[in-house]
């Protein structure tokens, strides 16, 4: 029998946290309590509805909702990109349903009076509930985003730590960035968020851009993508036209992706499937390679703010504990990436089957 796993999903989408959210809903091994938005990619209001919107287009069940979360950093400004999501966090995307729509506010957690049910009280009662005071099973924590609201959890209900399997999260880097020489957009967001979760006593998982720019979205993933019954590219070297609405939609997001990503990383052979990585590590974590050590965040550095410092040679005496005294931190290192592609091309085959996206054409 499947071991199932309880998984809390934080994310700020954002082209690949939509298909993080896509794997989540269809993994057989994943049970999804709910999305919480942040700040991040885009603005915290188009995180949120963008999070619905992929809510109701990928067939999640009717008690899987979205709260919303942090609009802003801890300490700094909010700062958002753009350049590679374009303005509302998922540039170029086709076919998703409007913001306003019915069945996308019918997404959006709410209390009897209709005001919104926020991240923490929605995060917290989903651990609560599930873990039952040790009675019940542990959730795992996923990060696709910056992590202010993962760390206000970790400030605000201390009691509930233990009733979390994990904190898994993208971001950060080792020796490299994305949004500075050193440091990686999800982290450089709010650096001060993240180093209060990792000094939290409960396991955590680092996915850096080492492991995500392994992923990479080729024209042949993106051919498959598009039609797995016939995927070869035609005769004029273009992609062979989407089997449904739904692989056309997902096939507009990989396209605004690859461009943006080539256009200001140089990165040609597709763009890099960041945040999926995270979900398809709690799913399968064999597919993944790790070495446990201790990671902090640089807050004050004139260049280097935001890195992530990880202690390759170990030289802080730590010790076995997880959190501000120990290694704290399982740092992935490689992925086995066709594995990893095959994951994704199942997941949206079921949700091929009952995407609302396809119904309504």
């Amino acid at each position: 029998m499947t071991d199932l796993k309880n998984v809390w999903l934080d994310a700020d989408p954002g082209h690949d946290d939509a298909t993080a959210i896509m794997l989540a809903i269809h993994l057989d091994n994943i049970n999804l309590l709910g999305v919480s938005t942040v700040h991040g990619n885009g603005p915290a209001i188009c995180s949120a509805s963008n999070a619905a919107r992929c809510l109701h287009a990928f067939g999640a069940p009717k008690d899987v909702l979205v709260f919303p979360g942090a609009v802003k950093p801890l300490i700094k400004k909010a700062r958002h990109d753009p350049e590679i999501h374009g303005a509302d966090g998922l540039g170029g995307v086709v076919g998703l349903p409007s913001p306003e729509s019915v069945e996308v506010q019918a997404r959006f957690a709410r209390h009897p009076d209709g005001t919104p049910i926020h991240a923490l009280e929605g995060m917290s009662r989903a651990i609560r509930d599930t873990w039952k005071n040790g009675a019940g099973r542990k959730v795992s924590v996923v990060s696709c985003g910056p992590m202010t609201n993962i760390a206000l959890f970790v400030s605000v209900y201390p009691e509930l730590l233990d009733g979390v399997e994990q904190f898994v999260f993208m971001g950060g880097a080792v020796g490299l960035g994305n949004r500075s020489p050193v440091a990686e957009f999800n982290i450089i967001c709010d650096p001060e968020a993240t180093q209060i979760v990792l000094d939290a006593p409960v396991k955590t998982i680092m996915v850096p851009l080492n492991v995500t720019h392994m992923a990479i979205a080729t024209n042949e993933v993106h051919s498959k993508l598009r039609n797995p019954s016939d995927p070869s590219l035609t005769n004029n070297g273009d992609l062979p036209l989407p089997s449904s609405a739904l692989r056309h939609t997902l096939s507009t997001l990989i396209s605004f992706f690859a461009d943006t990503y080539r256009a200001t990383f140089g990165f040609n052979e597709g763009p890099p499937l960041h945040d999926p990585l995270t979900v398809a590590y709690v799913s399968q974590p064999e597919l993944f390679k790790s070495q446990r050590y201790r990671v902090d965040v640089e807050l004050h550095g004139i260049h280097t703010a935001g890195e992530t410092v990880v202690d390759v040679w170990h030289y802080r005496s730590c010790d076995d504990s997880w959190g501000a005294n120990g290694k704290n931190c399982l740092v992935t290192e490689s992925v086995q990436v066709e594995r990893f592609f095959d994951m994704l091309s199942e997941c949206v085959s079921k949700c091929d089957k009952i995407s609302p996206l396809n119904l309504s054409t």
